[in-house]
C-alpha cells in the first residue's frame, strides 16, 4: 500500500514526510553518490578526522541528509568539538535521526541514521555542551549544506512543509 502524503503517522513534528524511498527512489539517490559517500552511506563507514568540508564551517544554513536530503541540523547548533568530525548538539526535529545500538570494534555506541533513507551519518554521545549535552559527531560526506534562505532539497519529490527555507 502507498504512503499518502497526508498521513500523519509518517510526518515529523517539523511536518517533514518521513516515509522511506521507494526501491526505485533509493537506487536513483544512490546513483548520485560518489565511492566515499557510498561507503560511508550505504557502508557504515567513518570518514578520516579533520578532513571533511564541514568540520570547520561556520555559514548560516541547514544541514540536510546528504542520501535523501531531510535536514537535520540547524548550523545555529554546531560546535567544536575539538574531535575532527562536524558536531551538533541538537537535531531539528528528534524524529529526523535513527537511533542504533551499535557495538563494533569492541565499543558499544549510539549510531544514528537518517530516519527516511536509513543513511549512515555518525554517532551520538553524552559529552556535548549544554542544553542537551548530546554531541551528535558526523561525517561531512553524510550531509550537504543549504545556506540560509535557499530552499530546501525535495529529493523525493514530496515539497517541504509550508514555509520551510533553510535557517
Amino acid at each position: 500500500m502507498a504512503h499518502s502524503p497526508v498521513d500523519d503517522k509518517r510526518r515529523s513534528t517539523a511536518g517533514f514526510d518521513l516515509s522511506p524511498p521507494s526501491p526505485e527512489q533509493f537506487r536513483a539517490l544512490v546513483n548520485n553518490l560518489d565511492d566515499e559517500e557510498r561507503r560511508v552511506l550505504l557502508e557504515h563507514g567513518t570518514e578520516r578526522p579533520f578532513c571533511g568540508i564541514f568540520n570547520e564551517a561556520k555559514d548560516k544554513g541547514t544541514y540536510c541528509c546528504r542520501l535523501c536530503g531531510l535536514p537535520l541540523f540547524h548550523a545555529g547548533t554546531k560546535f567544536e568539538s575539538g574531535t575532527g568530525w562536524p558536531s551538533f548538539f541538537d537535531p531539528i526535529d528528534r524524529s529526523h535521526i535513527a537511533f542504533v545500538r551499535d557495538t563494533s570494534y569492541g565499543m558499544v555506541r549510539t549510531e544514528i541514521r537518517c530516519a527516511r533513507c536509513e543513511g549512515h551519518l555518525g554517532h551520538v554521545f553524552n559529552d556535548g555542551p549544554p542544553p542537551t549535552g548530546e554531541r551528535y559527531c558526523m561525517n561531512s560526506v553524510s550531509m550537504r549544506f543549504v545556506a540560509e534562505g535557499d530552499p530546501l532539497p525535495d529529493e523525493l519529490g514530496r515539497g517541504a512543509p509550508e514555509g520551510k527555507a533553510a535557517g
